[in-house]
């Protein structure tokens, strides 16, 4: 769950943190407070569009920060398949925001905005008005109905995408191989020429590896040699300068008396060692020289041969193992266009066991789709009728459109009448906004035990509701929050009650600029903001009297 957030110099926050608890967390405050501001600092944390005048006036950079506690096994493998580990069960997750860029993290390691969406996506779920869109659009109904079937679905669907996938390649393959006899005379004359020309060179793996260290050793071996003559010379050669010579000399000029004392004598067998070095010396340069003996003729095969194989990789491939694969590949395709009728009829005989293994497939996905789709809708329609839709009736509509796809040949769409007497019709022609977030809602409860996310932050989601509804959501707020934690800012008492926790936003004047901070709030000062709620900027006894009975019967129906 989300532990911590840590928000600095972010637009009205100076700095602030806030610590989240368990179950149904509440965010109430008067408008203008600053309760979209912190909600949007959350979003920027996981990944959000970022803009620097999102940056608090006079600030150079900002910091957002969420640190979560994370216990269930499935997340912390998904996260380990990350490379991303929990340190002591938590993970932190910061962006520090700058002129123009910023910077993102995880427990202080630098990673890419897709890495931090992708881990973030498994820790949290934020779900404000712009998430009741999708609602809108029936290609995500088909989503929902899949994440309803759970783990029975999830097997056959990765069986349909590669049944589909292969059936494609297949179905790619014989549009490619289909030939008048012209164009296979073509083919078949330019495979051969190219087969011919690959194997007339006679390559061998690694070759072109040991020819370049050959002709590199040739090229540059002029200025080796010429370096080794120039030593040879100083060291070695007949002449009255060079060093074995002036040694030897040396030697019968000292050699009178090395017997003198043993100082001489020392100095004497020094000179000696120094001779027996030197000439060591001159043998090991000697046969270092031979090393970079070679004849033109073999300088000029060696080059030859490179040029051969540089022209093959130019048309076949990058390395010499590229090309004798390509020679093989073409090998293969000869054989087929020698025998092309065969060959296409196998070919053909493929494709069509790949299509009857895809409408396979297709229909037992169907099958469990359609066995969902009326426990879902029932399952939706008891949580519509405890957010107070009553009389509500709802279908999910499953069609088999006949276009395969990776994901089956079906089509989902709810429909829905919400008043008695009316035809069902799409969800899309008929819901308001208001009713958008409570159906949206239902679908959340629903699938609660089939979505991993541990912490569901809901925005706006008391948008045109009030009264026995507004109880109706935060009773279903509360049940949530029993199997996970919620996050939820409201501007409703009914729905400010049920909190388990509750957090106060202000804003106030300090030192010529506004400032937003966040209070937790005990149980007499949550009476107290719900009384603020009910009442605005007279609170009576009666008012205040009244929010303690609406605290005290959320508390109730625990």
């Amino acid at each position: 769950m989300l532990q911590n957030l840590h928000v600095k110099n972010l637009a009205l926050i100076d700095e602030t943190e806030v610590d989240f608890g368990p179950g149904l967390n509440i965010l109430t405050g008067e408008t203008g407070a600053g309760k979209s501001i912190l909600m949007g600092s959350v979003g920027l944390a996981l990944g959000g569009r970022y803009s620097a005048d999102m940056l608090r006036n006079g600030a150079s950079s900002g910091l957002v920060e969420l640190t979560f506690t994370v216990e269930d096994g499935r997340i912390r493998d998904k996260l380990k398949s990350m490379d991303i580990v929990p340190e002591d069960d938590m993970i932190t997750l910061s962006r520090r925001l700058m002129e123009g860029r910023s910077i993102s993290r995880i427990n202080g390691e630098t990673v890419s905005m897709g890495t931090l969406r992708e881990a973030a996506s498994l820790l949290i779920d934020i779900h404000g008005q712009h998430d009741n869109q999708t609602l809108l659009n029936r290609k995500n109904h088909l989503a929902l109905l899949d994440l309803f079937s759970g783990k029975e679905i999830d097997p056959v669907k990765e069986r349909m995408a590669e049944v589909y996938h292969t059936y494609q390649k297949l179905k790619r393959q014989l549009e490619e191989a289909s030939l008048d006899d012209e164009s296979k005379r073509r083919e078949l004359s330019l495979a051969e020429f190219e087969v011919n020309e690959i194997e007339e060179a006679t390559l061998t793996e690694g070759e072109d590896d040991e020819l370049e260290q050959l002709y590199r050793r040739m090229t540059e071996s002029r200025k080796v040699t010429e370096a080794i003559a120039g030593t040879y010379q100083y060291t070695a050669e007949d002449s009255s300068a060079n060093a074995s010579d002036c040694l030897s000399r040396a030697i019968r000029a000292f050699q009178e008396i090395s017997d003198f004392d043993d100082s001489a004598s020392q100095l004497y067998s020094q000179l000696l060692d120094a001779d027996s070095l030197l000439n060591d010396f001159n043998r090991e340069l000697s046969e270092y020289a031979k090393r970079f003996e070679f004849s033109e003729e073999e300088f000029n095969e060696t080059e030859e041969r490179l040029n051969l194989i540089n022209h093959l990789k130019a048309k076949y491939g990058k390395t010499v193992s590229d090309i004798l694969a390509y020679c093989e590949r073409k090998k293969q395709r000869i054989e087929e266009l020698n025998d092309y009728d065969t060959f296409m009829q196998e070919l053909e005989a493929k494709l069509k066991e790949a299509k009857a293994e895809t409408d396979e497939v297709s229909e037992t996905l169907h099958g469990i789709r359609a066995q969902y789709a009326g426990i879902f809708s029932e399952e939706i329609k008891k949580q519509m009728q405890e957010l107070n839709f009553m009389d509500t009736r709802l279908e999910i509509r499953l069609v088999d459109t006949g276009r395969c796809s990776a994901n089956g040949r079906d089509e989902a769409e709810f429909y829905i009448a919400l008043n008695p007497g009316e035809p069902l019709r799409p969800l899309a022609d008929i819901a308001s906004g208001g009713e958008l977030s409570r159906i949206m809602l239902a679908i959340k409860t629903v699938l609660a035990d089939e979505e991993d996310t541990p912490t569901l932050i809901f925005d706006e989601i008391d948008a045109g509701i009030s009264g026995i509804t507004a109880d109706k959501v935060g009773e279903k707020l509360h049940l949530i929050g029993k199997s996970r934690q919620v996050i939820c800012i409201t501007h409703l008492p009914q729905i400010a009650a049920a909190a388990d926790v509750h957090f106060l936003i202000e804003k106030n004047a300090e030192d010529n600029s506004v400032k937003t901070r966040i209070e937790r709030l005990d149980q007499d000062s949550s009476v107290r903001e719900l009384a603020r709620i009910l009442g605005g900027s007279k609170v009576t006894d009666s008012i205040l009297k009244s929010a303690k009975e609406m605290k005290e019967l959320a508390m109730g129906e625990r």
